[in-house]
């Protein structure tokens, strides 16, 4: 079955997803399935919102564990905004929520220290375009260039403890990662389906992985 689900938790706005997906030939379908993930090719987990309610419903609908299995199974995963963080272990927004745990590390806001000098400059959320600094070659972003801009609308972002999984960085006050990828996991904090064609050459890639 050679489908992308894309995991409906009631926290995005799954249709630009699923068309941008579809538009470089991905056959994609919304679900709120676990069946369907289980049988999907490749899964495509998005988000918007806050961590501890995403987390929230993504356990109580039952998704948490199909997309989980998905993971182990060794298929394509591809995780868009909120859907990188809750790879991670845990989010210090609303306190500490833990996360999937798939990769070590946290979730933490801009600034989370208060000394920083563009603090009071910039303001979070960090919303719209921002440039890519590739840090290593990787199968979801071959073919962009250094310097290419892609649409952000996030307050937090991921620290992995592991910095061989950073495929990108951008910088907002300072440098952030903004995307991951190990073996058959990657993800973006920014929005590939609202980045134009540079976000379509990554849900391209996605799509042929």
């Amino acid at each position: 079955m050679n489908m992308i689900a894309i995991v409906d938790y009631g926290m995005a706005n799954l249709r630009s997803v699923e068309k941008a997906l579809q538009r470089v030939g991905g056959e994609a379908k919304i679900t709120s399935d676990p069946d369907v993930i289980a049988r999907a090719e490749k899964v495509v987990l998005p988000g918007v919102g806050a961590f501890c309610a995403a987390m929230s419903n993504l356990q109580r609908s039952g998704l948490q564990e199909a997309v989980l299995q998905h993971i182990r199974s060794g298929k394509p995963f591809l995780g868009i905004c909120l859907g990188l963080q809750m790879l991670f272990e845990e989010s210090t927004e609303m306190g500490t929520t833990a996360g999937l745990g798939v990769l070590p590390g946290r979730v933490r806001a801009f600034f989370e220290d208060g000394g920083h000098p563009d603090a009071s400059r910039l303001k979070v959320p960090h919303i719209g375009w921002n440039a890519l600094h590739l840090t290593r070659p990787s199968k979801l972003l071959c073919g962009l260039q250094e310097g290419d801009r892609v649409y952000f609308v996030h307050s937090y972002f991921p620290c992995p403890a592991d910095p061989s999984v950073i495929i990108a960085t951008s910088t907002y006050g300072e440098e952030f990662c903004c995307a991951i990828e190990k073996e058959n996991v990657a993800a973006t904090q920014f929005h590939p389906e609202k980045s134009g064609a540079v976000g379509l050459r990554i849900l391209q890639n996605f799509v042929n992985w």
